[in-house]
């Protein structure tokens, strides 16, 4: 697993933005195919997009031939909604860039068989080659996606309920009132993440660097998610100084210098 560690959560973003046109690039030189790329929701990844958005405006990278998946949905939110993850994606992403919209996927959080809902994405993704690159962000709790503590490393994507922690998190985008906060979501699983071929984790801000220590210098460990991408082949924690606060200074030294 590669720690890159950057001084603000400005330059982290700009680093993964930079990685991920990279990626694609690398992918368009070589392929016709599709890039499929995975995306996630939340403040963590805004600067990421933002520099994203910048490259492609500037004809340092295209999304015309990119597949996107994102990670989950909201149960029972209509997709209208302001805080639904589609509002999201396309008010700080999709409609900046040069994609094709028949070629963005995010999961239908108002469908009737959620179940069923869950199995066809995961479909999607299987005829769609699997995916090239998952970027994700992490819970303060751990999670990615909404994969909470102790939910299964098999698990596809599913239906959830989210925890009270994760709601109360969640208020801060609907008025700070947990009433407010849908109860449900569906999301991609754990296997679903690692079965990637890239995976890159947004870690930023101290409220993140517990999740980040565990995921560095704990032990893979089913109360905590992102410890998973330890057993990633091609895994990578991105994060800021303020989120690697928590590592011991010899652990700190030795990133830096891989990445030298």
């Amino acid at each position: 697993m590669r720690l890159i560690i950057k001084d603000t959560n400005a330059l982290a973003g700009q680093w993964a933005a930079n990685h991920i046109a990279e990626r694609i690039n690398a992918h368009q030189a070589k392929s016709d195919k599709p890039f499929v790329l995975g995306l996630p929701t939340g403040s963590t990844p805004l600067s990421t997009y933002k520099a994203l958005i910048e490259l492609n405006k500037a004809g340092k990278v295209s999304f015309k031939n990119v597949i996107t998946f994102n990670m989950d949905e909201y149960v029972g939110l209509p997709q209208e909604h302001p805080e639904s993850y589609h509002s999201f994606m396309w008010n700080n992403f999709f409609s900046h860039i040069d994609i094709n919209p028949e070629n963005v996927n995010i999961l239908n959080g108002n469908a009737e068989d959620p179940e069923a809902e869950c199995a066809a994405y995961e479909e999607k993704i299987l005829k769609a080659g699997g995916i090239d690159l998952f970027m994700g962000g992490v819970g303060e709790n751990g999670h990615i996606a909404f994969n909470e503590p102790f939910t299964s490393p098999e698990a596809r994507t599913h239906l959830v309920s989210l925890t009270q922690d994760t709601i109360q998190v969640n208020s801060r985008f609907f008025n700070n009132d947990i009433n407010l906060v849908p109860k449900q979501a569906v999301t991609v699983g754990i296997a679903t993440v690692l079965a990637s071929k890239e995976v890159m984790i947004l870690a930023l801000g101290a409220k993140k660097a517990n999740a980040v220590q565990q995921c560095v210098e704990g032990c893979v460990n089913h109360a905590c998610p992102i410890t998973w991408l330890q057993t990633h082949q091609n895994g990578i924690l991105v994060t800021d100084e303020a989120a690697i606060e928590n590592l011991k200074v010899g652990t700190y030294r030795y990133f830096l210098e891989q990445e030298a």
